[in-house]
Parts: structure tokens; C-alpha cells; sequence
């Protein structure tokens, strides 16, 4: 039985996602070309300067400006946030701390205790399970 390796290529938006960057400010040949796993393991291992510049000043996809602003992908929503933001614009967001991002890092640091409390109970039950068992 002989085993022969396939290429992987995946579109140009789910390679932008992998890297953690907003497709639309990639370069022409990145977003109209495909990307072997490979490319994609060369771009994450030795980043190219535009790359390493849209992930240092962006413009950064949701999920990126979320976790810089330490809230939801659904708080930004709520809070009016649809589009990329730079570096810059986060920042300024920091330092202004609107009403609504207080109010979003606030019940984002709820969800997460409610994870923790819930991680621990499970961690709980188990325990018990196991001293059932032995």
C-alpha cells in the first residue's frame, strides 16, 4: 500500500482567517490565488512585510479587533462595530472607553468567570466520579 501526499489549497479568505488578517487589504496575489498548506505554513513561520504589517497596524478582521478590545465578536456588533479596524482606531477606542465597551468587557469577564465556575464543577463531579470508581 503506497501512501502519496495531496496538496491541500484552501480559498484566499479561509488562508486570511489561518493568519489572523483582513483579506481585503492582503495583496492582489494573495487574495486571487489559492493557498497550498504549505504557503500557509511559510507565510505563518516566516512572515513576508506585508503581512507582518497588516498583522502589527492593520487593518484587523473582527475576531482580531475583538480580542484586542477584550470583548465579543457580538459585542462589537452591538456596540456598532461591522467593519476592520486599525491598530490606531482600537487604540483610540481604548483610550475613549465608550459606554458600550465598558458595558461589553464587563459582561465578557462574567462569561468568563461563569466558565471557570462551570470548568470547576465539571472538574468536581468527576472527582467524585472517580472516587466512586476506585
Amino acid at each position: 500500500m503506497t501512501s502519496h501526499q495531496t496538496t491541500q489549497a484552501m480559498k484566499p479568505a479561509t488562508a486570511a482567517k489561518k493568519l489572523g488578517v483582513y483579506l481585503e487589504a492582503t495583496p492582489a496575489e494573495f487574495q486571487e490565488g489559492v493557498v497550498s498548506r504549505s504557503e500557509l505554513n511559510a507565510l505563518q513561520a516566516d512572515p513576508p512585510e506585508w503581512l507582518q504589517e497588516l498583522r502589527r497596524n492593520g487593518p484587523h478582521p473582527r475576531p482580531v479587533v475583538a480580542a484586542k478590545l477584550g470583548i465579543s465578536i457580538s459585542g462589537l456588533a452591538r456596540g456598532g462595530i461591522t467593519d476592520a479596524l486599525t491598530t490606531e482606531q482600537i487604540e483610540a477606542l481604548k483610550q475613549e472607553l465608550p459606554e458600550w465597551l465598558q458595558k461589553e468587557r464587563a459582561t465578557q469577564a462574567e462569561v468568563r468567570k461563569e466558565a471557570v465556575r462551570i470548568k470547576e464543577k465539571n472538574a468536581e463531579k468527576q472527582a467524585d466520579r472517580d472516587d466512586r470508581t476506585h
